[in-house]
């Protein structure tokens, strides 16, 4: 059977066992397979958006928690000026701060509503086709480092804040993580 989607943030029904939950932030699309749930963070639900950020979704499996944020300088209606900025600020480490507080507020968040209670994987997609691997893995490599992947040398953390990390574009999410494949709308 093949999943297909109504709307966008809703679950649709295609065929026998077969359910499917798209994700939506601006024309970005996230699909999850069947038993994986997922929902948007990052909206009017949200409740303290005057104080903290927020991760756009958070996707719940079996096994893990996954915060992931979205951002688009590649959207058809982006101004090319904004576009520029972005990327140079992303080269130059200055979305680095607004990635790692985006996680840090949804960790608080979700840690205070008592909903973490699996391991928690940080993804970030920046839907800009010409960014290489190289750069995709030097700001993986920082936001390990900033979040941080590793507590203290000390040893004094009995949890991994953030079990896993990584900064992809589509092509890179889509072979990486393709069981949450990304589509533009």
């Amino acid at each position: 059977d093949i999943c297909r989607s109504v709307q966008p943030g809703s679950r649709a029904w295609s065929g026998r066992n077969c359910e499917m939950t798209v994700l939506e932030e601006g024309s970005l699309r996230l699909s999850l397979p069947d038993g994986v749930d997922g929902r948007k963070f990052d909206d009017e639900t949200h409740g303290l958006s005057h104080c903290m950020k927020a991760v756009d979704f958070i996707v719940q499996t079996s096994e893990r928690i996954l915060f992931i944020e979205f951002k688009d300088p590649d959207h058809p209606r982006a101004h090319p000026e904004d576009r520029e900025r972005f990327l140079e600020e992303l080269q130059t480490g200055g979305q680095d701060d607004a990635l790692v507080r985006k996680f840090r507020d949804s960790f608080i968040y979700q840690w205070a509503a008592s909903a973490v209670d699996k391991p928690i994987e940080y993804y970030v997609l920046i839907a800009a086709s010409h960014l290489d691997e190289a750069m995709l893995l030097a700001r993986t490599e920082e936001l390990k480092r900033r979040l941080p992947l590793k507590g203290p040398e000390s040893g004094a953390w009995r949890r991994q804040l953030v079990t896993r990390c990584g900064v992809f574009n589509i092509e890179t999410w889509n072979r990486m993580l393709s069981k949450y494949p990304v589509s533009r709308a």
